[in-house]
């Protein structure tokens, strides 16, 4: 199956601005977010689609490689994959807290009420508690 473009996803131009691309990825994330749309499997889909093309297009290294080469720039055996492509694969908690950058440190515990993960900085580091 072949990925549909990140500018298509977000409906978003090619210029458009970081936070053009911010305000579409909201846009988009709460319309297909899973606790809008429980047990829907194609919008869960799409969450994930969006997620991925916002990981990419906020980032202006990772969104010129896009620019570049497409979808082969993150592709496996390219050193610059993102958590995404090539089977490696990002869990929900991992996309959620994606969110605090776009809706605050809560994330999406405040707008539906569930609690986020707030160990990605101890989970990136590979730290647990102290010492």
């Amino acid at each position: 199956m072949s990925k549909r473009d990140f500018y298509e996803i977000l409906g978003v131009s090619k210029s458009a601005s970081t936070d053009e691309i911010k305000k579409a990825y909201r846009k988009v994330a709460m319309q297909f977010h899973p606790d809008r749309n429980p047990g829907d499997k194609q919008a869960e889909e799409k969450f994930k689609e969006a997620a991925e093309a916002y990981e990419i297009l906020s980032d202006a290294d990772k969104k010129a490689k896009y620019d570049r080469f497409g979808h082969q720039a993150f592709g496996p055996g390219t050193g610059g994959g993102s958590g995404f492509g090539g089977g490696g694969g990002m869990d929900m908690n991992d996309i959620f807290s994606q969110f605090g950058d776009i809706f605050g440190d809560e994330g999406f515990g405040g707008f539906f009420g569930g609690g986020g993960s707030r160990s990605r900085s101890s989970r990136a580091t590979g730290q647990r508690g102290s010492n």
